[in-house]
């Protein structure tokens, strides 16, 4: 393969952009359910691996060159630092994403194991919606309870979220990116057949 062809086109860029929004999109449905139930907060690491597995897997049928999975990983930083959930989880997000792009060029982007690996990786960047949490639990707090929401609500979110449950939320969030790949892949199978994943 020659150096022109490894190197990202403006379709490659667009690729990224759509599947980057569709990302959002599901990344935002769930964070909209938060507001019911704390405890829905903790279970982004359920829900966003499981409801977003498959525009993931249809991008991954897309993946041919490293950087894409690298530049989904920037984008999504920047979205959730422009949203509000600052840049304590930047470096967690961005770092998720490169190494999800090296596994599956290890395996040439061709290998379903590799790409369900990968998505398993990829898919740790989802805690970075705790870190504000965990990092800054009291002034988070704060602004929770001068936002409207209830003591109750706070009490029961930092009992789910604090710094001895996000090493389970992030094993929950590779364990359920592999789930989620799998199902994901299971229905874009002509997907992943045409982009000759095996």
């Amino acid at each position: 393969m020659s150096n022109s062809s490894n190197k990202l086109q403006a379709k490659d860029f667009i690729t990224i952009g759509i599947f980057t929004a569709l990302l959002f999109v599901v990344e935002f449905a769930c964070g909209m359910l938060g507001f019911i139930h704390p405890y829905i907060v903790a279970s982004y690491v359920i829900m966003i691996p499981l409801v977003g597995s498959v525009p993931m897997m249809l991008f991954y049928t897309k993946v041919e060159k490293f950087g894409m999975i690298s530049i989904m990983s920037v984008l999504m930083a920047i979205i959730m630092f422009v949203t509000g959930m600052g840049y304590l989880g930047a470096p967690l997000i961005i770092a998720s994403g490169v190494i999800a792009d090296l596994i599956a060029k290890s395996g040439k982007y061709k290998s379903a194991k590799k790409t369900i690996f990968s998505h398993g990786v990829f898919c740790l960047w989802i805690c970075a919606n705790y870190f504000p949490v965990v990092v800054t639990a009291d002034s988070y707090r704060q602004d929770l309870l001068d936002g409207g929401y209830s003591k109750e609500y706070c009490d029961n979110l930092f009992r789910a979220i604090n710094s001895r449950t996000f090493a389970v939320l992030l094993i929950l969030c590779f364990v359920f990116g592999l789930i989620g790949a799998l199902i994901g892949k299971a229905v874009v199978k002509k997907h992943f057949e045409k982009a000759g994943i095996v």
